[in-house]
Formats: C-alpha cells, sequence, structure tokens
C-alpha cells in the first residue's frame, strides 16, 4: 500500500545556539510564516533561553556544546514522521516540503533521502547528479546535513545517531553527516537521493578550506576511525594531494602532517584506541 505523508507528518529539526528570540527563522521561511510548519529548534546556550508562543515550534534550550550533540537531541524529541536536519541561516525553498514528502511518498522503501541545495547567489546546485539513485558508500561523501530527511522510526529503531567526535563545535569538526549516513548503510539501512533543491546555504563552508590545520587534523582522524593504521600512509599521500593542487606550499609539509598526526593522537587518546 502507497504510503502518503501529509503536511502534519513533517518537522524540521534546526540547530542554533545562543539565541532569545525567532528572528533568525524568518528570512529562512522567505514565502510564508514559520509558524506554518512544525519546527523543532535546538538552542545550545549557557545563559540565553528561547522559548516559544506556538503550537508548531517547539524548544529545547540545551547547555551542550557541539553541533552533533544537538542533532541528537532533536532527533531523540523528533514527533513527526519525516523530518528534515536543518541550520539556522539557510534559506528554504518554497516547495521543499511538498517535494520532500512526495520524495518519500515515491520512494517508500527509503529510510533516508538526501536532497540537492544551491549555495546563495550561485546559478547551479551544488550536486550535479540529476536523477534519483540509492547511495552506496562512496556517493555520501557528498552529501551535506542540510540535505538529509529520515523517517523518524527507522533511525529510532536501528538506534542511528551522530557520531559526538566528529562536527563543528567537537573535537574534529568535520564528516559527521557521512558518518551517519554510513551507520545506517552499515545497518542495511536504504539510503537514496532525489534531485530536488530544497535549500540555499550562504556560499561560505567550513569544509571548503582544504589546507586548513583544523581540517587536515580533522581528516586524519576521520580516515583513522575508518581505516586504522592505513592513516598514516594515507596522511603522507594526502599532504602531498593538497600540494600538488596548491592548497598548501611545500615548505609547508613537515608541519601539515603534523597536524594529522596529531589528529590521530587525539582520536586514539579520547577513543582509547590501541593498535
Amino acid at each position: 500500500m502507497l504510503n502518503v505523508f501529509s503536511e502534519k507528518d513533517f518537522e524540521i529539526l534546526i540547530a542554533t545556539k545562543d539565541r532569545s528570540n525567532f528572528d533568525f527563522l524568518l528570512p529562512m521561511f522567505p514565502f510564508e510564516h514559520f509558524s506554518n510548519f512544525n519546527i523543532l529548534i535546538i538552542n545550545q546556550s549557557l545563559n540565553k533561553v528561547l522559548s516559544s508562543d506556538f503550537d508548531s515550534v517547539r524548544v529545547i534550550n540545551s547547555t551542550e556544546k557541539g553541533l552533533s550533540k544537538s542533532r541528537n537531541t532533536a532527533i531523540q524529541n523528533a514527533s513527526k514522521k519525516i523530518c528534515l536536519i536543518s541550520d539556522d541561516d539557510v534559506v528554504f525553498a518554497e516547495n521543499f516540503r511538498k517535494d520532500i514528502l512526495l520524495a518519500f511518498q515515491n520512494q517508500e522503501q527509503a529510510d533516508i533521502i538526501t536532497f540537492n541545495h544551491q549555495r546563495i547567489g550561485a546559478v547551479q546546485p551544488q550536486k550535479k547528479w540529476d536523477s534519483a539513485f540509492r547511495h552506496t558508500s562512496k556517493t555520501i561523501w557528498n552529501v551535506s546535513s542540510i540535505e538529509i530527511a529520515f523517517k523518524v522510526e527507522e533511525i529510532k529503531k536501528k538506534n542511528i545517531a551522530f557520531d559526538t567526535n566528529f562536527g563543528l563545535g567537537s573535537f574534529f569538526e568535520t564528516a559527521e553527516e557521512f558518518l551517519f549516513l554510513k551507520a545506517v548503510l552499515n545497518q542495511k539501512g536504504n539510503v537514496y537521493f532525489s534531485p530536488e533543491i530544497i535549500v540555499s546555504h550562504p556560499e561560505f563552508s567550513s569544509g571548503k578550506n582544504e589546507g586548513s590545520d583544523t581540517l587536515i587534523y580533522s581528516r586524519a582522524a576521520l580516515f583513522y576511525k575508518l581505516h586504522g593504521s592505513f592513516a598514516y600512509i594515507w596522511l603522507a599521500k594526502y599532504i602531498f594531494f593538497l600540494i600538488r593542487k596548491k592548497y598548501i606550499r611545500f615548505s609547508e609539509a613537515g608541519e601539515k602532517y603534523k597536524s594529522g598526526l596529531a589528529g590521530i593522537a587525539k582520536f586514539r587518546e579520547i577513543t582509547q584506541h590501541k593498535l
């Protein structure tokens, strides 16, 4: 029997911090008022409290730090059948809710569907894919958190959560969405792509500064998590890749390699990971 989802089955999970009013929501919904949508906001703050007078907008104020912790709190408290992960600086496309619900209706077996997004001011969408397909462990590398929608019941049933060691505000500030999707695939979950552009996002991305110490540190830790001691060989190859692509200078190679080693060491420390 075909699943038919209605607007009341849909909820947006927004991660934010240090908010005391809803002004930030207004530019996110340029086509109608945000109260016409079911929204769960996780507001991480030590001293600012956000409260809602709208039945459709729920708020959880948290003193925890880190994007992955915020995402996990949202998942645990989600109340609708289909949820969309979101940040607090996106702009939703006018028909995004309809597009998401229709995609889940058409792809009945999907646990997760990822969509496309556009950088604000850009002509082309971020993804060049123009038709639906089933994700693999290779294609999920290219997914952004703000493109991920999922069936809440399936994610909770599989005990899927974001790895709190990864993501902004944590030890390693990258790849949290990849690890989330990989956990679903590891449990034989069904993850699909649908080409609709559901959201726009500012041009800057923390994941784009390829030669930064922070990214090298985080990616080395990620590779160690995935492949163990092969990470040391990978790191050397990665540094030369960055030189070849002119993201870093040859004279920086030694220090950049040390940044990667530090990331691996930190991952082993916090997980008590032994060779």
